[in-house]
């Protein structure tokens, strides 16, 4: 038998760990979309979906940094293996704009 008030500060500190490392990933993205958005207009356009996929993921991020805040229900496993999938996808989408941006952005590791 496990002690209710154990699982519910487990519960707790993990909402915390994603809220802060979810909320990493958001400064991570703005930060190479202000760099992307300093590049002339044919290198831009190049990357533009992956800016766009960017923008949609910090949407929801945001939304689930909300989730994380206000909730951070009891049973998060399937919220938790989107999260996993969402962070799978956006590394790469991260990695790629990064990569573009090359030379003219240092690489900045990302958690996850």
């Amino acid at each position: 038998v496990t002690n209710r008030k154990e699982d519910i500060v487990e519960v707790k500190d993990y909402c915390s760990n994603v809220d802060m490392e979810l909320t990493l990933w958001k400064a991570k993205i703005f930060d190479a979309i202000r760099k992307a958005d300093q590049l002339g207009s044919a290198e831009l356009e190049k990357i533009l979906p992956n800016i766009q996929d960017l923008k949609m993921v910090v949407t929801d991020l945001e939304d689930r940094i909300h989730q994380l805040r206000t909730e951070c229900p009891i049973e998060w496993s399937p919220i938790r293996e989107e999260i996993d999938g969402v962070k799978g996808n956006l590394t790469n989408t991260y990695d790629e704009v990064i990569d573009y941006i090359g030379g003219r952005a240092a690489h900045v590791d990302v958690p996850g």
